[in-house]
Order: structure tokens, then C-alpha cells, then sequence
């Protein structure tokens, strides 16, 4: 069996990478627009209340977070193509069957099959498949992907809009359907593979020692057992900076609203703000990859960090001058991936390769209820205080807290934990 691939040929891990890429471009996009601009169609299409439409995104998290360990599970230890492949169907599924449901109720089900699908193709999936075949640059074909899926939110926002205006909403949730199956299932059932099913090493194994067979994932690292990540407190750090980086994304989802709501700007200026805020998380996950790659985890939590803070304060300022919300809003944005792209690189610099799929699947069962429960919390900084000022203070806090606990973690991992 081979376990290198030829000088004159490109490795399978950049196949790999095209197929992540596929992924968010296909259904991880479309599964991220599928309330937006649906709602008001929905709802007066239907004559049911906003949350009870909107109540299948809760649904579809729940159902995410109770798969994440069997997800994890699976890739491994299954054909990772007919796993991923299937996944794929299951969401472009449960999106064409929101266009013939009765009431509202009936999206619960999609929501049902959007988060079990979701647990095999996305947060979880992605971090998994791009460790199993990166042993170099994993940072910024990280970042990379996650960009890729940024770009699908902005894109799918505003072509959902056109079809909704040209098609109704009924045929525009089977036009998207559509569109997922094609970008995302045929890559995902022909061309996703592992180290082993293509016969070659991860890509950047070949400078380092050569093993006389090929690279089962993370066999070759050193890295904790879930058991034994439980007994370490540079676990429960990482976890908690991790949580932080989630309820994070809670305070960013407002932007357009604290533009339209509190400073009495139209639609379109909210919409451009949010737009800001995406294409500045476009930068950040190609950006902060690269660093954690170039200088290590460390620098790559300073930069989300400083960032953030940085376009939080903006936000602040912006209270009392308007043309400071779209600098902001980008601000915000640059450090935006700490979610999508830093939590899982700290995972893996503090506990390590070898079980990572294991202890990234748990954390991300606490990261996603934590994102789930925490946007509409969000929202009642306005609903009692008349303005957002506390959600970006609580922001301020939130990134300051993470950075403590980032850093804390590496220390305890790098001092404690990481063979000699």
C-alpha cells in the first residue's frame, strides 16, 4: 500500500479541503438562512407567531448537541464518505420539506433533521476531517473553510431575498434544496476520504517520522482521553473560554438590530452593518488561521481578542455617532472566528491530538447549548434597559474573560500535560 503520494501529483488532503469547502458552501450556507428573510412570509403566509416558526433553530441545536459524541464516533469509525454523504441528504431533506408544511409546527421536524445532519457535517465534522489529514497549515485550511462558509451566509441572505420576491417561499426552500444537493452531497459521497481509504499519510506527515504503515487520525500525537481531559483543569478552562467564544456570536447576531432599533437607521443600513460584520469574519478566519499556524495559539487568541474589544468599544462610541456603527460592525467582525476557528485550534494545542475528536465532540455540546440559550438573553438588554450599550459592555467582559482562560489553559497544558 502507498504511503506517500507521488512528488508530480497534489496530495488528497487538498481534495479534502475542496470537499470542507463544498460543505459550507452547500448546506452549511443554506442551512444558515433558512429563518431570515422567511420569517414575515411565513408567518403571515401561515398566520402563526414569529417564535412558533422560529421555534425549529432551538430545535435543530438541541438535536445538533445531542449528536455531537456520536458524530464524533461515526467519522471515525466508519466510511467517512457514506457518513458525511448521508448527513448532506438528511439537511437537503429536511429543507425541501419546509415547502409543503401545513402549519408551523410541522418545521420542528426539519428542525429535527437539520441538527442531526448538521452534527455530521459541521462544527464538529470539519475540525475532525481537516485534523485527520493536516498535520501542518491545519490552522489555515481551518480558517480557510470557515471563511468559505461566511461568504455562503452573506450570499445566501441575499439570494434567499430575490427568490422569495420572484418564486414565494415555498419554492424558494426547494430551489435552495436544490442548490445544497448539487454543491455538497456528490462531493461528500465520491470524493471525502480517510488517510487510509486513500492510501497516503496526511498531508505534512512526510516530515516527520515515516511509519511503516499509513496514518490511522491522531495516532501519531500525543493528546488525553475524554476520561482523563475530565481530570485536568486545563479541560474546564479551555471549555469555558470556549463557552465565552459562543455566547460571543450571541451579541454579534444584534448588530443589525441595535442599527435599525436603537439608532432609528433604516433596513438597509442594518443589513450593510451585518454584511460588514460577515466580511470582516471572512478576514478573520483565513487571518487568525494563518497565525495560529505562524505563532501559535497564544497570538492568535491576543489577535481575536484585541479586535474584538476593540470593535465592541467602537460599538460604544458609535451610541452617539452613527457613522462610527460600520467600522465597527467590520471591527467586530475581524475578530469574529474565535468561535469557528480558535476554539477548536486551543482545543487541540491545550489537550492534544490523539483523542481530539473525542473531547472536541463534548465541548461542542457545551458551546452550542451555550449559543443556543444565550441569544435571546441578548435581546432583553433592550427590552428592559431601552438600549444595547450593556450587551457590547457584557461583550467587553466576555472577550477579556476568554483571554484569561485561553491563556491559563495553554499555560497549564504546555507546563503540566504535553509529554517531554
Amino acid at each position: 500500500m502507498k504511503i506517500s503520494n507521488k512528488r508530480n501529483r497534489m496530495h488528497y488532503a487538498w481534495v479534502i479541503f475542496a470537499c470542507c469547502v463544498l460543505l459550507r458552501l452547500g448546506v452549511g450556507g443554506v442551512v444558515g438562512c433558512l429563518a431570515g428573510n422567511f420569517v414575515t412570509p411565513v408567518v403571515n403566509d401561515l398566520g402563526c407567531a414569529v417564535s412558533q416558526f422560529t421555534l425549529f433553530v432551538s430545535v435543530e441545536a438541541a438535536a445538533m448537541a445531542l449528536m455531537y459524541t456520536t458524530a464524533s464516533k461515526m467519522l471515525l469509525k466508519r466510511k467517512l464518505s457514506r457518513v458525511v454523504g448521508l448527513a448532506s441528504m438528511l439537511e437537503v431533506s429536511g429543507i425541501a420539506l419546509m415547502a409543503v408544511y401545513p402549519s408551523a409546527f410541522w418545521f420542528n421536524l426539519s428542525g429535527l433533521l437539520l441538527g442531526v445532519g448538521s452534527a455530521f457535517t459541521g462544527f464538529v465534522a470539519i475540525p475532525v476531517i481537516i485534523n485527520m489529514w493536516f498535520k501542518k497549515k491545519a490552522g489555515t485550511v481551518l480558517g480557510a473553510v470557515m471563511a468559505a462558509g461566511y461568504v455562503a451566509t452573506v450570499g445566501y441572505s441575499y439570494l434567499s431575498g430575490m427568490l422569495i420576491d420572484s418564486f414565494g417561499w415555498r419554492n424558494s426552500y426547494l430551489i435552495l434544496a436544490v442548490v445544497a444537493f448539487f454543491i455538497t452531497v456528490p462531493a461528500a459521497l465520491f470524493l471525502l476520504k480517510t488517510p487510509q481509504d486513500a492510501g497516503c499519510e496526511p498531508y505534512g506527515a512526510e516530515e516527520g517520522v515515516q511509519p511503516l504503515e499509513p496514518l490511522r487520525c491522531n495516532e501519531a500525537e500525543w493528546g488525553l482521553t475524554r476520561r482523563q481531559a475530565f481530570c485536568t483543569p486545563a479541560f474546564y478552562l479551555a471549555w469555558l473560554a470556549c463557552m465565552l467564544y459562543s455566547i460571543s456570536n450571541s451579541v454579534a447576531g444584534y448588530i443589525a438590530t441595535y442599527a435599525t432599533m436603537e439608532l432609528q437607521q433604516s433596513i438597509s443600513f442594518g443589513a450593510k452593518a451585518y454584511m460588514c460584520y460577515n466580511l470582516g469574519c471572512v478576514g478573520c478566519s483565513v487571518i487568525l488561521g494563518y497565525i495560529n499556524d505562524k505563532w501559535g495559539v497564544r497570538a492568535g487568541i491576543g489577535w481575536g481578542t484585541a479586535l474584538s474589544v476593540l470593535g465592541y468599544a467602537t460599538m460604544l462610541f458609535s451610541l452617539g455617532n452613527v457613522d462610527l456603527v460600520i467600522p465597527a460592525a467590520m471591527l467586530v467582525g475581524l475578530g469574529g472566528s474565535m468561535y469557528t476557528v480558535q476554539s477548536p485550534l486551543l482545543v487541540k494545542s491545550v489537550l492534544g491530538t490523539r483523542h481530539y475528536s473525542d473531547v472536541w465532540a463534548v465541548i461542542m455540546v457545551g458551546n452550542s447549548l451555550a449559543g443556543a440559550f444565550s441569544y435571546s438573553p441578548v435581546g432583553m438588554f433592550y427590552d428592559v434597559g431601552g438600549s444595547y450599550r450593556g450587551a457590547f459592555l457584557c461583550a467587553l467582559g466576555i472577550f477579556t474573560a476568554a483571554f484569561l482562560l485561553g491563556n491559563v489553559s495553554v499555560t497549564i497544558s504546555r507546563r503540566r500535560l504535553r509529554p517531554r
